[in-house]
C-alpha cells in the first residue's frame, strides 16, 4: 500500500529551479535512500514532503490524503491532520536548548498531541530506554553528545505516532565514532517495519538497510532501484560517477 505518493513536483527560489518535476511513491513498511551530491535537492524535497517549505507545483499523497493537489494545499485542519502523520529527524538535531531531555519529547505530545504530562512523561520514558539514554533524561543539550543530541531528536519524532519517519543527512553532523550508534537506531526501526525515508551520504548502510534507493540529481531522480542493484550495478553513468568519487575519498 502506497503511503507517500509524489507527482511532478516543483519547487523554485527565485530563478534557481531546484526541484524539476519530481515523481515516486514508497509503500507502507519500505525503506527508501535518497543519495546524491550536495546541491542536488534532496534537503529540499524532504522539507516539501514535510510540509517545511511551499512547492510550486505538483501533488503530495501521505497515507491516502491530499496534502496538496496540483499544486493547491488541502485546507488549513485537513493539511494538519496530514502533517501529524510524519515526523522528520534533523541533521542538527534541532533541540530547545532551554528543555531538558525529558521535556524535549513531552513538550509537543503535550501541546499537539493533547495527551496529559503523566501520558506524556510514560511514552518519554520509553522512547529514551529504546534510545539507550534513560539516565538522560534530566540533562540538558548542552551537556550530550552530538550521537546522544541525534537519538533524543529521533526519540522526539517517534513520540508523536508518525507512520512515516524522514531522515535528512542524520549523521552529517557528528563524528565518525558516533555515526553508528545512529545507524544501530534507524536498523532497528526497519526491523520494525517503520516506513522511513533517509537522505544520507553513507552509501554502505543505504545499501544495508534500504529497500530501494533513488540518486538525484540537479533536481530530478536520475536512477532507482533496489538498494544493492543501484550500488553495485548502477546503468546511468551519472550514478556510477558519484559512487565512484565516493569509493575514491
Amino acid at each position: 500500500m502506497e503511503v507517500i505518493a509524489v507527482r511532478d513536483l516543483a519547487k523554485s527560489f527565485g530563478p534557481l529551479e531546484v526541484l524539476k518535476g519530481i515523481s515516486f511513491t514508497v509503500n507502507r513498511g519500505e525503506v527508501v535512500a535518497v543519495i546524491g551530491p550536495s546541491g542536488s535537492g534532496k534537503s529540499t524535497l524532504l522539507r516539501c514532503v514535510t510540509h517545511l517549505e511551499l512547492v510550486d507545483g505538483g501533488s503530495i499523497t501521505l497515507t491516502g490524503k491530499d496534502m496538496v493537489r496540483n499544486g493547491v494545499y488541502a485546507h488549513r485542519d485537513a493539511l494538519r491532520e496530514i502533517c501529524l502523520k510524519v515526523g522528520l529527524v534533523f541533521q542538527n538535531f534541532n533541540l530547545f536548548p532551554h528543555f531538558s531531555v525529558r521535556r524535549n519529547i513531552t513538550e509537543a505530545q503535550i501541546r499537539v498531541l493533547r495527551r496529559s504530562r503523566a501520558e506524556a512523561g510514560e511514552r518519554a520514558g520509553a522512547l529514551l530506554e529504546k534510545m539507550g539514554l534513560s539516565e538522560k533524561a534530566a540533562s540538558y543539550p548542552c551537556e550530550l553528545s552530538g550521537g546522544q543530541q541525534q537519538r533524543v531528536s529521533i526519540a522526539r519524532a517517534l513520540a508523536l505516532d508518525p507512520e512515516i519517519l524522514f531522515f535528512d543527512e542524520p549523521t552529517s553532523a557528528l563524528d565518525p565514532e558516533l555515526t553508528g550508534d545512529i545507524l544501530r537506531v534507524i536498523r532497528n526501526l526497519a526491523a520494525e517495519k517503520m516506513t522511513m525515508v533517509i537522505v544520507t551520504h553513507e552509501i554502505p548502510f543505504a545499501r544495508e538497510v534500504a529497500d530501494r534507493v533513488l540518486f538525484m540529481d540537479g533536481g530530478a531522480f536520475i536512477e532507482e532501484g533496489p538498494a544493492a542493484e543501484v550500488i553495485d550495478r548502477p546503468r546511468k553513468e551519472r550514478t556510477r560517477a558519484f559512487l565512484a568519487r565516493l569509493t575514491r575519498h
